[in-house]
């Protein structure tokens, strides 16, 4: 296999198969949810959503999202190569129908029919520390719009919140951005958080927080405690599955705190939808063969 076509069957396997945390945690929900209800039944939706695009190898949402790839290589891998492999792949996976017709030219609103353009994939590489195998890891996201246009970004003190510069005030930012978020989102949503950094790399390190396992635990205990205050909090608001009403809210929040200009204090809230497309692959240093599958 090629480097390409291992990209591809990457991109397929995303669109169309959820993670098995979160699948397990959506059908936990499903459970736990008062039956006869409509939350009850816009998660019964999901799960079949989830069960006949796995089988018919359909994408699980109209809307495939942006294409986000998280890359550690060892020392000496072309990254412009790895690049173009990665192109082609989303341009076949669009042929193919695993991914949407998403890129549109954002002057003339002309779509590019292929998901390539300026910006379209994202890449972000990172070299392979001491100790990693000779291997390429790569992580995947497929984020769609709906979700990404709830993700909000704080400037602490923020008087009209009442919140300070300090942990209660990053609470009361995140919970506002659920609360503004309703239904829009496409909830039971996650939330990935960045503290600190600038108004860039805030909202590139929360996105990074996708990648953490929704069971994991943060090892920075306040703000382990601040993930787990957070989902019991906004899972009593009421809100619920698809802005119904019910139980589930938040399926997860992951959260990242970065160094700051003593002037700056930004909080930076990305959400993601129930459709929660991540997927992973350890490929050989040659990028031909899959040494592992992830999530």
């Amino acid at each position: 296999m090629s480097l390409k076509d291992n990209l591809l069957e990457l991109i397929r396997r995303a669109s169309v198969e959820m993670p098995d945390d979160v699948s397990q945690s959506l059908l936990r929900a499903l459970r736990e949810e008062e039956k006869k209800t409509t939350a009850e039944f816009a998660l019964q939706t999901i799960r079949a959503n989830m069960e006949l695009a796995a089988k018919k190898s359909y994408p699980i949402c109209q809307d495939t999202g942006s294409i986000l790839f998280y890359v550690h290589a060892p020392a000496g891998c072309d990254h412009l190569a790895f690049e173009d492999a990665a192109r082609a792949a989303v341009a076949e996976a669009t042929a193919k129908g695993f991914l949407r017709q998403n890129s549109v030219d954002s002057l003339t609103g002309k779509n590019s029919g292929n998901n390539l353009g300026p910006g379209t994939p994202t890449f972000h590489f990172a070299q392979s520390g001491a100790g990693f195998q000779p291997a390429i890891d790569v992580r995947l996201i497929l984020k769609g719009g709906g979700c990404e246009n709830v993700g909000a970004q704080y400037s602490l003190p923020d008087s009209h919140i009442s919140a300070d510069r300090d942990l209660a005030g990053c609470r009361r930012a995140i919970l506002d951005a659920v609360l503004q978020a309703q239904g829009k989102g496409c909830g039971p949503g996650i939330l990935g958080v960045c503290i600190g950094g600038d108004r860039a790399t805030g909202y590139g390190f929360s996105k990074e927080q996708f990648l953490r396992p929704l069971d994991d635990r943060n090892p920075v205990p306040e703000l382990d405690a601040l993930e787990q205050e957070i989902v019991a909090t906004a899972n009593k608001l009421g809100i619920g599955p698809m802005g119904f009403g019910g139980k589930t809210t938040l399926l997860g929040c992951k959260i990242c705190a970065v160094n700051r200009l003593p002037a700056s204090y930004f909080v930076s809230i990305s959400y993601m939808c129930w459709a929660f497309r991540r997927r992973g692959i350890v490929l050989s240093a040659d990028g031909g063969k899959i040494e592992k599958w992830l999530y």
